[in-house]
């Protein structure tokens, strides 16, 4: 029985090349169910592409397929693989951080290396610049159609192994919590931090108290205000910022109605931090 195959690359749908993936898959099985993650992650950001396969990844049943195709390395020695996640998805990606997130935050059980000589598509041999059609898309249909099996790739890959982007994890340091701006909501413009929810909690901050947040990239602070720890968008008033736990179970930051991104300039990255504390009790006289 034919498993989904869900698609995640970087070429947009101006032109071909999405639909030569799909055409590859169904002439490898026209009973596929194929579905795309996003076309959109950003020209060669392998880390917008990890973070959103982890997003993503879990959400979907035991045997999904999915083919990651963000390679600014096409054609040189950076490795093929497919991995197995703990959950039981499989994916296959080059080997060049992709699968950061997916990794520390779901855990992958094993890894196969994919040998592009032994597993692409017939007549495209000398093509070098779209492994994601000649290699990942036919690669990854065969699995999900059944024609190919996990265990009958390439030799085992060493989980450990597998390249891991520049990350560093939330810590709670003397009454803040310290983190890094990941990634945006890319079409509401809120900021999504790394600091998880367990480690927000250790704050001791009840919903619709107070917070201090600071934003700031290596050269200077760009942002200091409070603002309420809030369930939703819609538990503060029209234009008003706030704190709220995301889709992914971290903390993040808003604008109802509005883009926290576009408003203050703010990008994402290592270089963008992030510290909350409880909001500093203000007394009148």
């Amino acid at each position: 029985m034919a498993r989904a195959l869900v698609y995640q690359t970087d070429f947009g749908t101006s032109d071909g090349a999405v639909s030569a993936m799909y055409g590859v898959a169904l002439k490898v099985d026209p009973a596929l169910s194929i579905f795309d993650l996003t076309h959109d992650i950003p020209q060669y950001s392998i880390w917008e592409a990890s973070y959103r396969l982890v997003q993503t990844v879990q959400y979907w049943p035991e045997g999904t397929v999915f083919v990651s195709v963000v390679d600014p390395g096409v054609g040189t020695s950076r490795r093929s693989v497919v991995v197995r996640t703990k959950a039981g998805q499989v994916i296959v990606t080059p080997d060049n951080g992709t699968l950061t997130h997916v990794k520390l935050l779901l855990g992958i059980d094993e890894a196969r290396l994919l040998r592009e000589d032994a597993h692409r598509l017939s007549g495209s041999e000398l093509s070098y610049t779209f492994h994601g059609r000649d290699v990942y898309a036919y690669t990854g249909a065969r699995l999900a159609s059944g024609q190919l099996s996990f265990d009958s790739l390439g030799e085992p890959v060493d989980v450990p192994s597998l390249v891991e982007l520049p990350h560093v994890d939330a810590e709670h340091v003397a009454d803040a919590l310290e983190g890094t701006i990941d990634v945006l909501d890319v079409r509401f413009g809120s900021l999504w931090s790394n600091i998880p929810h367990s480690l927000f909690i250790s704050l001791g901050v009840d919903y619709g108290k107070r917070v201090e947040v600071s934003i700031r990239n290596d050269t200077r602070e760009v942002y200091r205000n409070t603002m309420v720890y809030a369930r939703s968008f819609a538990d503060v008033s029209m234009g008003e910022p706030l704190v709220y736990i995301n889709s992914v179970l971290n903390v993040a930051v808003a604008i109802n109605q509005g883009s926290f991104a576009r408003a203050y300039n703010i990008g994402t990255g290592l270089s963008w931090k992030i510290s909350i504390r409880k909001a500093p009790r203000i007394v009148y006289e």
